[in-house]
C-alpha cells in the first residue's frame, strides 16, 4: 500500500507543474498599435486604447495572463496561422470573407464607416460624386474592400495604406480627397486634431453586413472553437460585471457595443 501511494505522490509530483504551466500558459494576442482611440502608443512607447484596455479586461475575467505582439493590420491573419499569437484583438470585424480564414469569437464593439472630406463638400450620392476622387483606405480592411468593390467601378480611384494614421496624413497634406474608416477612429485619430481641421464627415453611415459584417470580434485560428467560446464568455461576463461599461467609458461618450 506503501508503495501505491508513494507511486501516485510521483506521478503528481511530475503531472501538477505540467497542468500548472498549461493554466498558466499566457494568451498571446495580435494588435496593430496606430489605430486611435482603439490602439495606439503613448508617448513613451507603451500600447494603450480601447482594445487594449478590453484584452486585458478579458485576459483578467479568464484568469490569463495577456502577451500583446504588434503587428501590421494585413499581416494579421497571416501571422495568427501560423501561430505567432493565438488571437486577435485589432478592431477586425466580423465578416463572411474573413470566416473563411479565421473564426471569431462574439462582437465586442459595432460603430458604422464614414467618409471624411473637406468641409462643406457636398455628398448627395457617394457613388457619383466621388467620381474622379483619390480615396485613401488601409490596405487589407473591410473599407479597402467596399472601395474597390463599389466605389472603382464608379470611377473613383483607391489609394492603399499600411496603416489608417498614413491615410489621415496624406488627406490633410491635399494628397488624397477623401478617406473612407471607421466613424470614431476617423473622429478621434483626425478630425478631433490639428491637422482635421477643414474636415468634416460627409454622407451616409455604410453599414451594408455584406462588407461591413456583424460587428467588431476576436478572431482565433480556424477550429479553435474552445478558445473562441472561452473569450466569447468572457465578453458577456464583463458586460455583466460591469467592467466593459468601466473602459467603454474611458474613451466613448455612447455605447459603443451598439445594437
Amino acid at each position: 500500500m506503501k508503495k501505491i501511494l508513494l507511486l501516485g505522490a510521483l506521478a503528481l509530483s511530475v503531472l501538477s507543474p505540467l497542468t500548472m504551466a498549461e493554466d498558466a500558459k499566457p494568451l498571446r494576442i495580435g494588435i496593430e498599435a496606430a489605430y486611435p482611440p482603439f490602439a495606439y502608443k503613448t508617448a513613451d512607447g507603451q500600447i494603450a486604447g480601447f482594445d487594449y484596455d478590453i484584452g486585458n479586461a478579458l485576459c483578467a475575467e479568464m484568469k490569463v495572463e495577456c502577451k500583446w505582439i504588434e503587428q501590421e493590420f494585413d499581416g494579421l491573419i497571416p501571422a495568427l496561422k501560423v501561430r505567432k499569437f493565438d488571437a486577435i484583438l485589432s478592431s477586425m470585424s466580423i465578416t463572411d470573407e474573413r470566416k473563411k480564414s479565421v473564426d471569431f469569437t462574439g462582437k465586442y464593439y459595432s460603430t458604422p464607416a464614414k467618409l471624411a472630406m473637406k468641409a462643406g463638400t457636398e455628398m448627395k450620392d457617394p457613388q457619383t460624386d466621388l467620381k474622379g476622387k483619390k480615396i485613401g483606405v488601409q490596405r487589407s480592411s473591410i473599407y479597402d474592400r467596399y472601395a474597390t468593390e463599389v466605389f472603382v467601378p464608379s470611377g473613383a480611384e483607391v489609394v492603399r495604406y499600411s496603416s489608417q494614421n498614413e491615410v489621415f496624413l496624406d488627406l490633410a497634406s491635399g494628397r488624397l480627397d477623401a478617406t473612407l474608416a471607421d466613424s470614431v477612429n476617423i473622429d478621434d485619430g483626425f478630425l478631433k486634431t490639428d491637422a482635421g481641421k477643414g474636415f468634416a464627415f460627409v454622407g451616409p453611415d455604410f453599414t451594408d453586413e455584406k462588407y461591413f459584417g456583424e460587428g467588431q470580434g476576436i478572431a482565433v485560428r480556424k477550429g479553435d472553437k474552445a478558445l473562441a467560446d472561452k473569450i466569447s464568455a468572457a465578453i458577456l461576463a464583463i458586460r455583466a460585471n460591469g467592467k466593459y461599461k468601466e473602459v467603454q467609458d474611458k474613451y466613448f461618450q455612447f455605447d459603443v457595443y451598439g445594437k
